[in-house]
């Protein structure tokens, strides 16, 4: 008898010991959704549903067991007033989240990565105060006569439950290029006919392609994602900057031709073609000619910003790499990636930490940007004003070549071609010399 009590009691201990811990929980406030991230000791099956009167989000998990304080969970910001648990059908767990108000949840649960375990992930999305909804005018700088600035959105990789590569000393790319994003908005923002927008300004994740939704909302004249690399060595560094791949574009085209909503988005900006009501053909053949002239100006803002980054940091490549990243797939816009350098170096991870050299990065990128629209201004910007103004009536301006420069590039960020630049300047290859100035025909 007292061998089947014990041999009782130890199968309701393994039982118990069987079910899933919640660990840890933790908060994600971001301008348009929530994200609820609870820490599992494994795997668990969920099942989530909403309630209405009052609102609450209500969030089972089988064969679960709280091991956390929900009560030590800092709601501000967020839509929830309170959390609660209680055990449910003896081995399962409950979760209620009393809200606010009504929201839309979405959950998925993540692998364990380089900073934590398993998890389950639940978003609040607040469909009412999305930022994707809201739409912008560009602005216009005062005392312009209507002129506009040039819109640039940076983006701040990774952000929230990702944090992005992780130096050895623990540095995290989250936060890194997060900074890096901030002091180069500051550095557009200061200056005349320039407006910069932030994809993010927080410690909270965006979607892939909420990101460059959020460009076409700004109605932006460049992306700029930022980011880290690392590698599963120590060894490599150095900066890069990379642009879409004819390969992704490819793909890309296929995509907005197959989605309803893309059809209906206009190409090319203000005043650009819409693909709704074309036929397959014609759509394709109108999207192509779209991305084709944004992986060129992509290339050519890379080239510029490249340069400069030369200037205060070891390059990883020398050109402008191409490759088929999703946040770069914006058919109407350039767009670049800026890899600071490797996280995964142990003194370039120094170096990324410290304010000073983040500084140096984010003023090369900002001169790369400003050399390149003061060449190539977008029309109707107050940049393309002045540099008409700056002409003279004429159609020619002259352009100083600068450390890291090529005709090639020279040519791309212009508009024009290496052979038209070298029969306009009267030269016999296509050399060029730091301090060199040649004269650029009107595009």
């Amino acid at each position: 008898m007292k061998i089947l009590v014990i041999v009782a009691l130890l199968l309701s201990a393994s039982t118990v010991l069987a079910g899933t811990r919640v660990e840890g929980v933790r908060l994600w406030p971001a301008p348009d959704h929530t994200r609820l991230v609870l820490d599992t000791a494994g795997l668990v099956e969920h099942n989530v549903f909403s309630l209405s009167g009052p609102s609450r989000l209500v969030i089972d998990l089988k064969d679960a067991a709280l091991g956390t304080d929900f009560s030590k969970v800092d709601l501000s910001g967020s839509p929830i007033q309170r959390i609660r648990s209680a055990p449910r059908n003896g081995n399962d767990l409950r979760v209620v989240l009393d809200l606010k108000s009504d929201i839309k949840p979405r959950s998925f649960v993540l692998e364990p990565n380089q900073q934590y375990g398993h998890r389950l992930v639940v978003d609040l999305i607040d469909e009412q105060g999305s930022r994707l909804d809201r739409a912008t005018s560009p602005t216009v700088t005062q005392d312009s006569a209507g002129k506009r600035d040039i819109i640039v959105v940076i983006d701040a990789g990774h952000g929230g439950e990702d944090p992005g590569a992780i130096g050895p000393r623990g540095t995290r790319e989250k936060d890194v290029v997060l900074r890096m994003a901030k002091r180069l908005a500051d550095l557009i923002n200061q200056q005349k006919g320039f407006t910069a927008k932030l994809t993010r300004t927080g410690d909270y994740y965006v979607g892939l392609r909420n990101r460059t939704l959020l460009a076409r909302k700004y109605n932006a004249d460049l992306f700029v994602s930022v980011h880290a690399d690392a590698f599963r060595t120590p060894q490599p560094r150095g900066a890069s900057v990379f642009a879409l791949s004819q390969r992704g574009a490819t793909s890309e085209t296929a995509r907005w031709l197959a989605q309803s909503e893309n059809r209906s988005d206009l190409i090319g900006g203000a005043g650009g073609v819409s693909l709704d009501g074309r036929d397959d053909m014609l759509a394709g053949v109108l999207l192509d000619l779209s991305m084709t002239a944004s992986i060129n100006a992509s290339l050519g803002v890379g080239d510029s910003v490249l340069g400069r980054l030369g200037r205060v940091a070891k390059l990883h490549k020398q050109g402008v790499e191409q490759a088929a990243f999703v946040v770069l797939k914006s058919p109407d816009i350039p767009s670049i990636l800026v890899e600071a350098g490797f996280i995964s170096n142990p003194t370039e991870e120094k170096n990324l930490a410290s304010e000073w050299y983040r500084n140096k990065l984010a003023n090369a990128i900002f001169d790369g940007i400003e050399q390149y629209f003061r060449r190539t201004p977008p029309p109707g910007t107050l940049l393309a004003w002045e540099k008409q103004q700056n002409r003279g009536g004429t159609d020619v301006s002259q352009y100083r070549i600068q450390r890291g420069d090529t005709l090639s590039a020279v040519a791309r960020e212009n508009q024009t071609t290496v052979s038209e630049l070298m029969r306009f300047n009267g030269m016999n290859d296509d050399r060029v010399m730091v301090g060199q100035t040649i004269r650029i025909p009107s595009s």
